[in-house]
């Protein structure tokens, strides 16, 4: 009888572990659904949650962006007249592949809105054409987003305004290439994709809050952005 009630209480030990395994492997599912454990190593993140250095390059500051709470901390503001971020650092250069994930909040306002604009400039010299951007289309209190990519030999919108999302909550927005297809996303769902012969960008700034020739400014938030040398898998995409 004891070796019985031996086996009976191990077997009930494993049960009682295997379900709390799957009760914490649920639980970091949902806790972590924000955000992965970690990221790779080869990633780069940038934080805004300060208005200098992000991504530990120079930043200069146009008009009055605030520092305002999130959900997920500390967040910049833009007015959607004269704010904007200039940062000194294109951090897609060279990457022959790509992920570029940021999250942002749109609270409406015009119906063009270039928000997040990296572009290739020498230094020294005035801004290429070479260049992509996020951006948005909103109408009354819905937004669509619109991924862009130009340079020699290719130029690729993907802009799909049948897709709408309301305003005034958190996303996050990816874009990226594969070496043969360029693809969007909100929340980790294709919004669309084509195929493109990008090249690599060369060295350049970073525009956040508008178009980096001070244009179509941008109404909302930005917390954060991911850049990585790859294209990732939808399930790997970052979610709000």
């Amino acid at each position: 009888m004891s070796a019985i009630r031996a086996f009976g209480e191990l077997i009930g030990r494993r049960s009682v572990l295997g379900g709390l395994g799957a009760l914490s492997g649920g639980l970091g599912a949902s806790a972590m659904g924000r955000r992965p454990p970690r990221d790779a190593p080869d990633q780069t993140r940038w934080i805004f949650d300060r208005l200098s250095n992000i991504g530990g390059a120079l930043t200069t500051v146009e008009g009055d962006p605030r520092l305002v709470d999130s959900p997920y901390g500390k967040a910049v503001r833009f007015d959607g007249v004269d704010d904007r971020l200039v940062i000194d650092r294109h951090p897609l250069t060279g990457m022959s592949q790509f992920t570029f994930e940021a999250l942002f909040r749109p609270d409406g306002g015009v119906f063009a809105q270039r928000w997040f604009h990296l572009n290739e400039e020498e230094p020294g010299a005035p801004p290429s054409v070479t260049r992509m951007l996020f951006e948005i289309r909103v109408t009354g209190e819905a937004w669509s987003l619109d991924a862009f990519a130009t340079g020699p030999g290719y130029k690729q919108t993907l802009l799909f305004q049948d897709k709408l999302f309301p305003v005034g909550r958190w996303y996050w927005v990816a874009q990226s290439y594969d070496g043969k297809t360029y693809r969007a996303f909100v929340d980790g769902q294709l919004q669309g994709e084509a195929e493109m012969a990008f090249k690599p960008q060369g060295v350049g700034r970073a525009s956040v809050g508008a178009r980096m020739n001070k244009v179509d400014y941008f109404k909302g938030a930005v917390r954060e952005a991911r850049f990585t040398p790859r294209a990732l898998a939808p399930e790997a995409l970052l979610r709000a």
